[in-house]
């Protein structure tokens, strides 16, 4: 779960969750399931303890419901399948995750596809099965997804006469012109170990053509369109952002201080820009007097073009419901559907800001959903219709590097070793150039690929 508190279950006491009541395949019963879930926050197992009640009720299938903290699935689930103790499903899994299960043989790859079918496969988002398939296979089923966004202060660009930065062009004109009188022109991660800045920067990078690896499997981030875009995003690092290893905490920070016109954040900072969130703030000095203010100045660019890029392009990320090699497959398809139907609505309303449902139909019932944590409010009540409606189609056009070449866990692999970050982090202190930059992440990416088990 990006850019949020997770709450973190020490591999040790989750193994002995799993070995205590995962069940191997002798144990399983036909009326029970053991489900694990990302969404490990105590107040999203809340809800999807209140979810399940409900399916039980409805089936009689019993639900053993297990958070998994996202760092540490890697590792747990590896553990698990050695000692036959997979779950029946996994929820809110990433799509490198999915990859992951996939190259290792995890997956019950027909399961999927049937729930799709009986739900409507013409109700998904296209863009989000296509992203979760492979060789004609549906892996998972896409349950929602969010959107890496850039935000703008509408007030600052109106009145400099500036266009939305939605081209590598506008950005920099506009990080160029509003950089002046203690206001940065954006603020932009370059921390080397922080993973939000791969996301920040794979977002820069689609949108100029620029891919972590191609369809024949090569890793062409030495080539031209990757070199622009690291040459790019460090200059805007460099010149136009706030001094220093900026992550995901001071990004935020800064934006909401009003002391930055631009940051690239994920929309799961729209509920606290509304002030919904009470140990994040804005604090800027309009803030202090309407906690909205922030929000109701932002503006919201959801793709973003570079010079190389033959269309606007979105780094997004899709979540989706697996079902595993071992499962109890009736129950599982029963406790797929049953979450993607009857309990769709609440398990998109524990953070609708960054739960897009992946379901049509679904669209107006989001838009009314209560976000924030210490005070909730529908989104609409803040933020435009124009912007809400670009972020519910946002998953129709996700771009991702590596998951449509089929390599989703040499990007699990890149995410854990962050590459790319520590090239950006080399360019803005000076000890790379842009094209040295690039010819690392290069090598250090083949590295990694070489090191993974085909």
């Amino acid at each position: 779960m990006p850019q949020k508190v997770t709450a973190v279950l020490s591999a040790a006491l989750l193994a002995i969750t799993v070995a205590a009541c995962g069940g191997g395949t002798e144990e399983r019963s036909a009326d029970a399931i053991t489900v694990w879930t990302e969404e490990n926050l105590a107040d999203r197992m809340a809800v999807q303890q209140q979810i399940v009640a409900d399916f039980t009720k409805k089936t009689g299938i019993k639900v053993n419901l297990v958070g998994v903290a996202e760092d540490q699935f890697s590792q747990i689930v590896t553990s698990a399948a050695a000692a036959g103790k997979l779950p029946d499903v996994i929820g809110a899994l990433p799509l490198a995750a999915v990859r992951e299960l996939e190259a290792n043989d995890l997956l019950d790859t027909e399961t999927p596809g049937k729930i799709v079918d009986q739900l409507g496969r013409d109700t998904f988002s296209a863009r989000a099965l296509e992203l979760d398939s492979a060789s004609g296979k549906l892996l998972a089923v896409p349950s929602d997804g969010w959107a890496q966004l850039i935000l703008y202060r509408k007030d600052l660009f109106e009145k400099a006469g500036l266009e939305p930065p939605d081209t590598y062009e506008r950005l920099e004109a506009a990080a160029k012109k509003l950089n002046t009188g203690g206001v940065a022109g954006i603020t932009l991660a370059i921390a080397p170990k922080d993973s939000f800045t791969a996301q920040s920067f794979e977002h820069v990078a689609l949108a100029n053509g620029c891919q972590l690896v191609d369809n024949a499997g090569n890793v062409p981030l030495d080539q031209p369109p990757c070199v622009r875009a690291f040459d790019f995003y460090s200059r805007l690092a460099s010149q136009y952002s706030v001094k220093g290893k900026q992550d995901v905490d001071s990004t935020r920070a800064t934006y909401f201080s009003g002391k930055a016109a631009m940051t690239i954040w994920s929309s799961f900072i729209l509920d606290e820009m509304a002030g919904l969130r009470n140990d994040a703030l804005p604090s800027c000095p309009a803030c202090r007097q309407d906690k909205e203010w922030l929000a109701k100045n932002t503006g919201v660019v959801t793709a973003l073009k570079g010079p190389d890029g033959s269309e606007p392009a979105q780094y997004g990320e899709i979540v989706s419901w697996a079902v595993t090699r071992d499962a109890n497959t009736s129950g599982a398809q029963q406790f797929v559907s049953f979450m993607m139907n009857e309990g769709y609505e609440r398990w998109i309303g524990m953070a609708p800001e960054g739960k897009f449902p992946t379901r049509k139909g679904f669209e107006d019932k989001w838009t009314a959903l209560p976000a924030g944590v210490d005070s909730k409010k529908p989104l609409s009540e803040v933020y435009p219709a124009e912007i809400l409606d670009s972020l519910r189609k946002s998953p129709d056009t996700f771009a991702r590097w590596g998951i449509p070449q089929g390599q989703g866990k040499l990007v699990g692999a890149t995410m854990g070793e962050l590459p790319v970050p520590k090239a950006l982090s080399a360019i803005v202190d000076g000890s790379l150039t842009p094209q040295a930059a690039a010819t690392q992440a290069k090598s250090d990416v083949e590295t990694i690929k070489r090191g993974i088990r085909e």
